[in-house]
C-alpha cells in the first residue's frame, strides 16, 4: 500500500537526487520553522486569491512552513478545481472538529493545527504565528534525509519526556502553480499558487521516543513534484508539533 501511496515521493526524491548531483545522500533543510501555515483554499472561490497570493510572502518566510490545500466543496459552482482533493476538505474540516467550533471555510488558515484565521488577513496570521512561536511552538526536532533508495525520518524524543501519540506525515509540494479558469466565480481568471501539497501520506506513528522510521523507495518512479514535507501531529486535526522541509533549491 505505501509503493501506491508513496510513489509520488520516491520520484521527487530520485529528481532532488539527480539535479543535486548528490549519489548517496540527500538532507533536508534543517530550520527551525516557528509555525506551519496552511491554507485551505479553491480555485472556485472569489474571495480566495487575495489568500493564494498573500501565501508567497509566508513562503519566502524562513521561520514559516507554509503550504497550500486546495479543497473540492466548491466544485459545484460551475468550475473543478483542478488541484483538489477530497481528503484536503476532510483533513480541513477534522481541524475544525478537534477545535470544538465547527468553522470550515475558504480561504481558511489554519496555524501549527491549533488555530485559524481568514486566509487573506495578514495581521490576523501574523498574530497566531506570534501566539503559537511563544505558547506551543513545534518542540519536536525533525529531520529527515535519502541515502541511496531509502528515505530516513528521523523524530527525536520528546522535549517534555511525555508519551505522545502523533502521526508523521510526508507531504509531495508542487513549489508554483499557474491555473487559468474558465468558469465559475473566478472565471476568465489566472491564478497562482504556492507550494501546493498534491500528495499527504501517513508514514509511521510517533510515541515520544527517538525514533527512525525507515521508507524502501527501490521499486519506485518518477514524480513531477519539486519539494516535500514532513509534520509530526498529533491525533486526528490535532495540534502540529515537529515539521521539516527538502526542496530541489534549498
Amino acid at each position: 500500500m505505501w509503493h501506491t501511496k508513496l510513489r509520488a515521493l520516491a520520484m521527487f526524491i530520485v529528481a532532488l537526487t539527480v539535479s543535486s548531483g548528490a549519489s548517496s545522500e540527500v538532507k533536508a533543510q534543517s530550520t527551525e520553522f516557528k509555525a506551519v501555515v496552511e491554507l485551505f483554499t479553491s480555485q472556485g472561490c472569489s474571495s480566495c486569491p487575495p489568500a493564494d497570493a498573500l501565501l508567497e510572502k509566508y513562503v519566502t518566510r524562513p521561520d514559516v512552513l507554509a503550504l497550500t490545500f486546495p479543497v473540492d466543496y466548491w466544485d459545484y459552482l460551475g468550475w473543478k478545481d483542478t488541484y483538489a482533493s477530497p481528503r484536503f476538505s476532510e483533513r480541513q474540516r477534522a481541524y475544525a472538529k478537534a477545535r470544538g467550533d465547527g468553522s470550515v471555510y475558504t480561504p481558511q488558515a489554519v496555524i501549527n493545527g491549533r488555530t485559524h484565521a481568514v486566509g487573506s488577513r495578514k495581521k490576523m496570521i501574523d498574530k497566531s504565528i506570534m501566539a503559537m512561536d511563544r505558547l506551543a511552538p513545534l518542540s519536536v526536532p525533525l529531520t529527515f534525509r535519502v541515502e541511496d533508495k531509502m528515505m530516513l525520518i528521523d523524530v527525536g524524543a520528546s522535549p517534555d519526556g511525555k508519551s505522545s501519540n502523533a502521526t508523521v506525515w510526508v507531504a509531495i509540494v508542487q513549489k508554483a502553480g499557474k491555473v487559468k479558469v474558465r468558469r465559475g466565480e473566478n472565471g476568465g481568471r489566472t491564478l497562482s499558487y504556492y507550494n501546493i501539497v498534491r500528495e499527504l501520506t501517513p508514514v509511521g506513528m510517533w510515541t515520544g521516543e527517538k525514533e527512525t522510521i525507515r521508507l524502501d523507495l527501490a521499486s519506485m518512479t518518477w514524480p513531477k513534484s519539486d519539494a516535500c514535507a514532513v509534520l509530526v501531529q498529533e491525533g486526528i486535526g490535532g495540534p502540529i508539533i515537529g515539521a521539516a522541509w527538502m526542496g530541489m533549491d534549498g
